[in-house]
């Protein structure tokens, strides 16, 4: 079964791509757990209605808060300004989580446009570098810093039709393999989630003719992700899949 959620008081997360699907729940149950959760989205309207909820669990709970962040995340200046921040208010962050992402075209690989495929590139694979580079230090100040990067089995199946978010997947799942690398001996964990078919608005724009019934809603799917931020945990540079009620990873130890 899965991991329960751990106890986040006091602790510092970035979560982007939290407007809405799987980075909503995350920031969501980030909060409930206590952490002041700095959501990161291009959507203002996501973020408030977030906002939102973090505030009315808060008041029931007294636990969790949220710093909106409307951001897009093609300005790479602005990610660099929000680690900066961070760094003024907090001095650390304890929690990355980089699940924002776009699909692109699903298309033969000669019909997709170079802008569709910058695009891609930019939002999944530099921004995230970016945004890595940006809070590495960070996470390093912290006693137990958590990272997660948002992956997809679509970097290794490579399937027909799908090479440009293939692509950016695998290159996302290296970075983070080396980040591992380069960390082992520090405090912070680096891993990869894999979250497989889920009910979000990608995996409809990806599959239109899918009954959405019939996938995992983004709340118990991010409720699974947030045990990975656990200051217990142990592993580095792993890949974790989702399987049914359970994750399995397939990368050894960095």
């Amino acid at each position: 079964m899965p991991d329960p959620i751990p106890d986040l008081t006091g602790r510092i997360a970035v979560v982007t791509g939290a407007s809405r699907g799987i980075g909503y729940f995350i920031a969501k149950h980030m909060a409930a757990a206590g952490a002041h959760v700095i959501a990161v989205a291009r959507t203002v309207g996501g973020l408030e209605e977030l906002d939102d909820e973090i505030k009315a669990e808060r008041a029931r709970t007294g636990k969790g808060e949220a710093t909106l962040v409307p951001l897009d995340l093609a300005d790479m200046e602005g990610i660099d300004r929000l680690g900066g921040a961070i760094y003024e208010r907090w001095g650390k962050l304890d929690i990355l989580v980089a699940n924002a992402g776009v699909l692109g075209t699903i298309s033969p690989i000669g019909h997709v446009e170079a802008k569709t495929f910058e695009k891609v590139m930019t939002i999944n694979v530099t921004s995230t570098w970016r945004l890595i580079r940006s809070v590495d230090p960070l996470l390093r100040a912290s006693e137990a810093g958590r990272a997660i990067i948002l992956s997809s089995n679509a970097a290794h199946s490579a399937r027909a039709f799908w090479a440009p978010y293939s692509a950016s997947k695998a290159a996302v799942e290296t970075l983070m393999r080396s980040w591992a690398a380069e960390t082992q001996n520090y405090p912070l964990r680096v891993n990869a989630a894999d979250p497989g078919a889920t009910r979000t608005a990608m995996r409809a724009q990806a599959m239109p003719g899918e009954d959405p019934a019939t996938l995992p809603h983004p709340s118990d799917i991010a409720a699974r992700i947030v045990p990975m931020a656990s200051p217990t945990l142990t592993r580095t540079g792993q890949i974790y899949q989702a399987r049914h009620d359970r994750w399995v990873s397939y990368q050894q130890p960095a």
